[in-house]
């Protein structure tokens, strides 16, 4: 991939593009397509020796060679371990191995010319040259590379267009993953499994036969690696059921396809691809797989984001939801639901292709099917509302936490009955000690989690009673999709087999768009009713057991613009009035800091609270206020989005992380809330970013113009960047 930012340079058809992906740039095909080293390189010991020199008897000079530079493009030549340590040795003053603003070393390191075989020197100068350096020869010595022609377009390269490319080509793939017998012995094992003997376990649904004959078969013929497959019962999942397997956590399988191996000629299962979040969560994750096939599908990876829509409709035809993500101690929870949106846009890529709508038919139907389910159906439907909450089933404490996470809440009931924490834990799971306060507690604590908002004291002991206006949001544009969907690609008749009828429902009938319109207006009135306020122009959550609209003021009005669940007048008045709340230095903050409260020692920062920004929820405001016209509000956010990335990124060795202090210009990526940030401790290089913001980032450069594209890619703040187009009279930038 060429940057669009860089010089045009004329090069020979067989010659390697300097801003190929690293597997193509280090990997055998780049290097046989390199010129060829000449034998009596000298690089190798001066590198060190003048670099030194240059610290004690001059000030290093830019430009000191004989090198025709004004002909080509300047390359060098590079042995990887000696000019790696030197580097490291010289800049990562703070020995995290990473090179940032706030590494104290001399910010300068000469490299050797290929062009003189590496006799004559240029500096390499600056925080984010040396980065990139760093950065590359941390991946040529990931390929075994020993020395390497690295050119210096790609130390300078435009930072948009930087991590732009490596977000195509590299982080996306990094962050790919399959359930098979090629790596169920990795992926098997959980970083969350606390028990005494952890190994590689997998539950299958009884609907998947071939899939348990596939891993019981595997598991006979590796025994080295312990799998263990268990069957999942063909009843309904209880929370019982579910607490019981927190001695025998495992993988939930998602779905599989048939092929024929290359090797044998015979045919064998493979698992379908997902993309993970990235960090710790390795799992297929409901929300974030969303929000990841937007980008996904700019950067062309139509097959991974059809993939993931195939694993939804598995999980669903098979489990009744998608999950938190597929672990056995999520068989209760769901997540955020999107599958219609991410089905259709899929489909709109794929729509000329052989079977394309059946892939449409079966996501629409699995989209049914869930909405019935789990979110029409109690405990998270509100029959006196008609709207729908976080409300998952569960007993006990939840098993993924380390063990000290609830310490502080445990810590009194365990004394109180003069029990240690572990022993109450075992005590209060198996429900030989009743206490409902914890119980209530541990209800909202799941639905905090089923929501994807965990935590924020906006949910805090009070989510599973909650009409929020996310929830409702989505579940109504489920409820327009289908009716469209019914109506425009199936003749407004769509059968629905048995195995996606919800509980309660009669199978074999046809879903029709007149009914899926009336509970799209029905839901509306709901929300107009029980979550709009007039006076504060924006939605609030609706707690449906007290009766009343809570206060709190949360980004997720900025949902319902995206559904198109808003009139026009309401969505002009989340403009005018909740707009200016949320809007900040790097975008929107998901809640206001009046909201929020005060924090400190008693009361914890909470990472969905004020000051914290996320991918999805500018992803969610950009889409919602394009819809609606909004078009320089849409841009002026993703350009200050997009802005406080690229900087970090440019400052930080590369960094792209979970979630940002979206009020800090200078490390928005340092976050102090409960969990800390995902995406920041790396070595060397960062090679996956993070899921959802690889996705706004380059969601984000399609919704900015040109010229913010070019401010961007120069580090230009959004005040400086729009005084200077005002000053010059550029209409809407």
């Amino acid at each position: 991939m060429k940057s669009p930012y860089a010089r045009n340079i004329r090069r020979s058809s067989g010659e390697l593009d300097p801003y190929s992906a690293a597997h193509i740039y280090y990997g055998q095909d780049g290097l046989a397509r390199r010129p060829k080293i000449r034998a009596n390189s000298s690089i190798y010991e001066p590198a060190g020796a003048r670099n030194a020199l240059a610290d004690e008897t001059r000030p290093p000079t830019r430009r000191a060679s004989l090198d025709n530079a004004g002909q080509e493009p300047r390359r060098f030549l590079v042995p990887v371990d000696a000019t790696l340590k030197e580097l490291l040795r010289r800049e990562d003053t703070d020995g995290n191995m990473q090179i940032t603003i706030e590494d104290e070393g001399p910010k300068v390191l000469r490299l050797g010319t290929f062009a003189s075989n590496g006799f004559n020197q240029f500096d390499i100068r600056g925080t984010y040259m040396l980065s990139n350096l760093l950065q590359e020869l941390t991946i040529a010595q990931g390929f075994g590379r020993k020395q390497i022609v690295l050119d210096e377009s790609r130390l300078n390269e435009n930072p948009v267009s930087r991590l732009s490319r490596l977000i195509k080509t590299s982080f996306w793939d990094n962050l790919t993953r399959r359930i098979d017998g090629s790596v169920i012995e990795k992926v098997g094992l959980d970083p969350k499994d606390w028990t005494q003997d952890p190994r590689p376990r997998i539950y299958v649904p009884r609907g998947a036969p071939e899939q348990y004959e596939y891993y019981t078969r595997l598991a006979e013929q590796r025994p080295d690696i312990r799998l263990d497959v268990q069957w999942l019962p063909s009843e309904e999942i209880t929370g019982e059921f579910v607490r019981d397997l927190n001695d025998k956590p495992g993988l939930l399988a998602v779905a599989m396809e048939e092929y024929t191996d290359p090797k044998t000629g015979k045919k064998e299962l493979r698992g379908l691809p997902f993309v993970v979040p990235g960090g710790r969560f390795n799992e297929f994750y409901g929300w974030d797989s969303y929000m990841e096939s937007i980008g996904l599908l700019i950067n062309d990876r139509v097959d991974l984001a059809k993939s993931m829509v195939l694993n939804f409709c598995f999980c669903i035809q098979h489990y009744g939801k998608i999950f938190n993500a597929n672990r056995s101690y999520y068989l209760g929870r769901s997540q955020p639901p999107f599958l219609t949106d991410m089905a259709l846009r899929v489909y709109e890529r794929i729509k000329t292709e052989p079977g394309a709508l059946d892939f449409l038919k079966l996501a629409i139907r699995a989209a049914i099917k869930e909405y019935h389910g789990i979110w029409m159906a109690e405990p998270r439907l509100d029959p006196i509302t008609g709207l729908s909450r976080y409300r998952p089933v569960g007993v006990g404490v939840p098993p993924e936490t380390e063990s000290s996470h609830f310490t502080h809440i445990l810590k009194p009931y365990a004394e109180k009955h003069g029990m240690s924490n572990e022993e109450f834990v075992l005590a209060y799971n198996s429900c030989s000690i009743k206490e409902p306060e914890l119980d209530e507690y541990f209800l909202h604590d799941r639905a905090v989690r089923e929501s994807g908002h965990d935590t924020s004291y906006r949910l805090e002991k009070v989510a599973a009673n909650l009409a929020t206006i996310d929830l409702n949001s989505l579940l109504y544009k489920y409820e327009v999709d289908i009716a469209r969907t019914i109506h425009v690609f199936f003749g407004d008749k769509l059968y629905m087999p048995p195995q996606f009828c919800a509980a309660g429902k009669t199978p074999e009938q046809f879903e029709t768009s007149a009914v899926w319109d009336r509970r799209s207006k029905k839901r509306r009135a709901a929300m107009d009713k029980y979550l709009w306020n007039e006076k504060k122009g924006m939605y609030f959550d609706y707690d449906t057991v007290k009766q009343e609209r809570m206060q709190y003021e949360s980004a997720t009005t900025f949902w319902a613009m995206w559904s198109g669940a808003a009139t026009p007048r309401q969505a002009a008045s989340m403009v005018i009035q909740a707009l200016p709340k949320f809007e900040v230095f790097g975008g929107l903050v998901s809640g206001t800091e009046e909201s929020r409260g005060i924090t400190g020692l008693s009361r914890p920062n909470r990472q969905w609270d004020y000051p914290y920004g996320w991918a999805p929820q500018q992803i969610l405001a950009w889409t919602g206020l394009l819809r609606y016209g909004y078009t320089e509000e849409a841009e002026r956010l993703a350009y200050k989005w997009l802005y406080m990335v690229t900087k970090a990124f440019f400052d930080f060795n590369g960094v792209v992380v979970e979630k940002y202090d979206v009020t800090r210009p200078i490390d928005p990526h340092k976050v102090d809330a409960e969990y800390g940030n995902q995406g920041s401790d790396f070595k060397g290089v960062a090679r996956e970013g993070f899921g959802w913001v690889n996705a706004s980032y380059v969601y984000g450069l399609t919704i900015v113009n040109v010229h913010m594209k070019r401010a961007l890619g120069a580090l230009t703040p959004w005040e400086t960047f729009d005084r200077m187009t005002e000053q010059a009279g550029v209409v809407g930038h």
